[in-house]
C-alpha cells in the first residue's frame, strides 16, 4: 500500500502540476510588479520589444500605386502614433481610465494560477479517496 501512495506523490503529472504553479507564480509575481516595480518596467519592454519584432518585409517594383499606398499606410500609422501618444497622456492626467497590457497579463496569469491550484486540490482529492477505497477493499478482503 505505501508503494502505491509513493507512486501517486512522485508520478510525473503531479510533479508538472506543481512545476507549473511555481512558475506561473513567478511568472505572475514578475509580471505585477509585486517584487519590484523595475520587473513590470522590463516586463512592459520586453512585450513592446517583442510586438515590434514580429514582422516581415518584402519588396516589389514601385508603382504610381504603390507610392500613394505607401502614403496612405504611413499616414495611418502617423495617425495612429498620434492616437496612442494623446490616449498615453490622458490616461496619466486621469482622464481617461485605462488598462495596461501588463495589466491584463497579471489578471491572465493569475486565472491560470487559480485553475491550476484547482487542478492540484483536486487531483490530491480524487488520489485521497481513491486510496482510502483501496484500503476499504483490502480490508473487506482480508475479513
Amino acid at each position: 500500500m505505501r508503494i502505491i501512495e509513493k507512486d501517486v506523490k512522485h508520478s510525473k503529472y503531479h510533479k508538472v502540476l506543481r512545476v507549473s504553479a511555481v512558475v506561473c507564480t513567478m511568472m505572475l509575481l514578475f509580471e505585477s510588479g509585486l517584487v519590484h516595480d523595475s520587473t513590470r518596467k522590463l516586463s512592459i519592454g520586453t512585450h513592446e520589444y517583442l510586438a515590434n519584432a514580429v514582422g516581415a518585409t518584402a519588396s516589389i517594383d514601385p508603382t504610381e500605386l504603390n507610392s500613394l499606398t505607401a502614403e496612405l499606410t504611413a499616414q495611418k500609422l502617423a495617425l495612429q502614433q498620434r492616437e496612442t501618444s494623446l490616449r498615453e497622456r490622458e490616461i496619466e492626467i486621469g482622464l481617461l481610465p485605462g488598462e495596461s497590457a501588463n495589466q491584463k497579463t497579471t489578471y491572465t496569469l493569475a486565472g491560470v494560477l487559480f485553475l491550476l491550484l484547482i487542478l492540484i486540490v483536486l487531483n490530491y482529492t480524487l488520489d485521497y479517496l481513491r486510496l482510502r477505497e483501496m484500503k476499504r477493499l483490502q480490508v473487506l478482503k482480508t475479513v
